[in-house]
């Protein structure tokens, strides 16, 4: 009775294994999928959690220039409406006269799914963008601007936040009570355009690779910086940790008399160079096609800050035209890591040289590049910046947070698209670095400064992606000053 007792057990055991084992084979493609998303995502918020803010304490934080109210809607629905049709040309304009340099700009950036923002000089063609988007159901009002929304997303981090811009009463009566506005009051805010599009959108024959958005605006106000004597006033009793500026692409194309930009920015300049030494300065990039204010911004702005924020179309428009070529209007919209981070390193090298040579300003310490599948930063060893590793998976998850317009992060509306390893640099024989579900966030030392790269968790539900590099940067800046 014994013996059949115990060879009944062992069947059962060997019955019990198989059946484990063939459960385990059986799994679905989709379920290994979602174990794999779910481990990422919970290494992402455990390395996010390992630094918090002192409420105690709050980080003091100043942020120019400018801001707007934000009309997002659908981009192909508002150009059918308008009647616009598809064009058989895609072509790039520096700024917007007609409907066909619309119809040809927007193909131009759809398609390849990049982000683009171009100044609509004919203010009947904008006004019919913007009556038409008031009318379209669905659309959607919120506060836009580079120096708003970052100052947003670091008020809801836990700073307390200095805001330059002029906005109207209403605009200051939605905005955080952490957040102190520097300006002067307008009856009418500027409005820009936010045409949102997703991933495999249609548009004539035009299909998009990713979802994007493209932005017109015909803003005759942000560009005269008009609330930075305010803000000049106010930063000295405000003592900030981190000054950051940005909204310049607003000065973009805009048709400015002779030597106006000059003086603003020369005006922009002393401020930053009057910032204390204990004081971080960030400049956070945009979507610039005017080669001459680009090279008004390595001379006034760029010597001046000791941190970068830009996109993969950022990265290689500004690296080309600091080696001395024409900007690149359009590039890889998704770029491999090994691509990126050489081109980090170079910039890297170039802006810290150009700064040995001039012998003023700050070296480049910190240098954040934010794409659609992965974050990556560099930041000098021994700098006033801290945290690198948390703050860069705290930026991979608020992309997702962001795009998908919820704190919480659902694994089931999100991919991976980043490589499952990559190279560390596109020379022959470099290491390369395998994604690890327990420790998703690669960081190493090379030379003088650390890189560290995170994936992201790709948002499939898009709710929005104006904003998202705002958002971003902001929210990576706040765990390292």
């Amino acid at each position: 009775m014994a013996v059949e007792l115990r060879s009944s057990l062992k069947y059962g055991t060997v019955l019990s294994f198989a059946a484990v084992l063939l459960a385990f084979w059986l799994r679905s493609p989709r379920s290994v999928l979602d174990e794999r998303l779910d481990a990422v995502l919970s290494s992402l918020l455990r390395a996010e959690r390992k630094v918090g803010i002192n409420n105690v304490a709050r980080p003091r934080v100043a942020i120019g220039f400018g801001g707007c109210v934000d009309i997002i809607v659908d981009g192909v629905t508002l150009l059918n409406k308008i009647g616009l049709q598809p064009t058989d040309q895609p072509l790039h304009h520096d700024y917007i006269e007609n409907a066909e340099q619309l119809a040809q700009s927007f193909a131009y950036f759809f398609a390849p799914g990049a982000a683009s923002e171009r100044f609509v000089m004919n203010d009947t063609l904008f006004s019919q963008l913007v009556e038409a988007s008031r009318e379209l159901p669905g659309n959607r009002w919120s506060i836009g601007g580079n120096a708003p929304v970052m100052a947003g997303r670091m008020a809801s981090e836990g700073c307390d936040v200095l805001l330059g811009g002029s906005f109207s009463p209403d605009f200051n009566d939605v905005l955080s009570q952490h957040i102190t506005v520097a300006g002067n009051t307008v009856e009418e805010p500027d409005i820009h355009l936010i045409l949102e599009y997703p991933s495999g959108a249609t548009w004539g024959q035009y299909t998009s690779r990713r979802a994007n958005r493209y932005i017109v605006h015909s803003d005759d106000h942000n560009p005269y910086l008009d609330s930075m004597e305010e803000f000049e006033k106010r930063l000295q009793s405000f003592k900030p940790d981190l000054l950051v500026v940005g909204g310049l692409q607003m000065m973009d194309n805009f048709p400015f008399k002779q030597g106006e930009r000059e003086a603003l920015l020369s005006h922009l300049t002393r401020i930053l160079s009057s910032a204390s030494p204990q004081t971080n300065v960030h400049f956070e990039m945009a979507s610039f096609v005017d080669e001459g204010l680009m090279s008004d911004l390595l001379q006034f702005v760029l010597p001046h800050a000791d941190s970068l924020g830009m996109n993969e179309q950022e990265l290689p428009n500004l690296l080309s035209l600091i080696r001395g070529s024409n900007v690149t209007v359009l590039s890889d919209p998704n770029p491999r890591v090994a691509t990126v981070l050489d081109q980090m390193r170079e910039l890297y090298r170039i802006v810290n040289q150009r700064h040995k040579e001039a012998a003023t300003g700050r070296p480049l310490t910190r240098l954040h590049v934010h794409t659609l599948a992965f974050q990556a930063m560099i930041v000098t060893r021994g700098s006033q910046w801290k945290n690198t590793m948390s703050a860069v998976a705290k930026a991979s998850l608020t992309a997702n947070r962001h795009v998908c317009g919820s704190a919480d992060i659902d694994t089931s509306k999100a991919r991976l698209i980043m490589d499952e390893s990559f190279s560390v640099s596109r020379r022959e024989g470099s290491q390369r670095i395998p994604l690890q579900e327990s420790r998703p966030v690669s960081c190493w030392t090379e030379d003088n400064y650390e890189i560290c790269v995170a994936p992201v968790l790709v948002c499939t539900e898009v709710y929005q992606t104006a904003g998202g590099g705002d958002n971003i940067s902001a929210a990576g800046l706040v765990l390292q000053i």
